[in-house]
């Protein structure tokens, strides 16, 4: 039974680091709704400014279109492999895997010069599939982690039931074992989409300045306007604000999917 005194201490600390973690993101939000000069209202209007000087309209488009490619592609190829090393057993699997794993210990840096030669040589520079294709690879090593945990973790009754009623691996994978793993799949493909949203290197070396994505768009604007930090901060609130909101819609389905992969660990 917890006491009231540990209690009110677990809420006191809590609310210490919630305010250390909202305290930079306020300050932007304070910076991109004040003005500049006197003569300019602020608020609103500056981020209607970058919108319309930092052209970030494109850069957003490029960013959905990317990440919504990476999210899907990763996402099902992660449930095919993870479900093949969860509930299978064939030769070279536990190799194959570890194998797999390296993909999480690769950083992007040691890779990038060597994919931009490929891609030129392929003549895929500057093309969606030269910014899409490395992603989907790294994310494909955390992927198939995630969906083998979950697979080697769920129910083995369920799954004999359902092989007793007659169903294939198709049809257990897709209408018994992915409808009760909701929170886990949401939860990768979550942190799939922020990863891929937040990357600055492959959209940079691969696509350069005609399909910057959201983050480099960020980058060339500051170049821009150095000294403009309100429209700056504008930029940045524009940037962050679609993985906020996705955040908040999916919000029950990650925390639901983090408690059960830290309770199944």
């Amino acid at each position: 039974m917890i006491s009231r005194a540990e209690r009110t201490v677990s809420y006191a600390l809590l609310c210490l680091f919630a305010a250390f973690a909202l305290y930079p993101l306020l300050m932007i939000l304070t910076v991109a709704w004040q003005s500049e000069s006197t003569d300019v209202a602020g608020g609103f209007g500056n981020f209607a400014d970058a919108w319309r000087i930092g052209h970030f309209g494109d850069y957003l488009k490029n960013s959905v279109i990317v990440s919504a490619t990476v999210v899907a592609a990763a996402t099902v190829l992660s449930v095919l492999a993870g479900y093949a090393f969860g509930t299978m057993r064939f030769i070279g699997a536990n190799a194959l895997f570890y194998l797999l794993l390296l993909g999480l210990m690769v950083p992007t840096e040691a890779i990038v010069i060597p994919l931009y030669f490929d891609f030129r040589s392929l003549h895929l520079t500057h093309t969606y599939a030269s910014i899409v294709l490395p992603q989907v690879a790294q994310s494909l090593a955390f992927g198939t982690f995630w969906m083998r945990t979950y697979f080697r973790s769920s129910s083995r009754e369920v799954v004999e039931a359902a092989r007793l009623d007659g169903a294939g691996h198709w049809r257990t994978l897709w209408h018994v074992l992915l409808p009760m793993g909701r929170p886990a799949l949401l939860t990768m493909m979550l942190l799939v989409f922020m990863w891929t949203w937040n990357e600055f290197l492959i959209p940079l070396v691969m696509g350069g300045e005609d399909l910057a994505t959201a983050p480099l768009g960020l980058s060339l604007f500051q170049g821009q306007h150095t000294s403009g930090t309100t429209l700056l901060a504008a930029g940045a609130v524009l940037v962050a604000l679609p993985i906020v909101v996705v955040y908040i819609f999916l919000q029950r389905y990650f925390i639901r999917g983090m408690l059960e992969g830290a309770v199944k660990g």
